[in-house]
């Protein structure tokens, strides 16, 4: 898969799991930080996409450590599971 459509792909996933319904995946910007004053994920949303990778993408991330750094924006992610998931 392509990263541009991957990255597509997460966006959609991501407004479909945390169900952010006034959202569009134009409005998620590649780079935009997720949690904090980017998109402004809190924790509870940090576990939803930990089991979005693990059920899409057959990622499974036990480390927290691993996680802060996967889950920083839509780069982040594409990149993690281009090069550790099943796409």
């Amino acid at each position: 898969m392509e990263t541009a459509e991957l990255k597509e792909k997460l966006k959609s996933q991501i407004i479909l799991f945390l169900n952010l319904t006034d959202l569009t995946p134009a409005d998620i910007k590649d780079n935009e930080p997720l949690f904090g004053d980017g998109l402004g994920l809190d924790s509870i949303d940090s576990l939803e996409l930990i089991v979005l990778l693990k059920r899409e993408y057959g990622i499974d991330i036990k480390d927290p450590k691993v996680g802060r750094k996967v889950l920083v924006d839509v780069n982040t992610m594409a990149e993690y599971i281009q090069q550790n998931g099943k796409v």
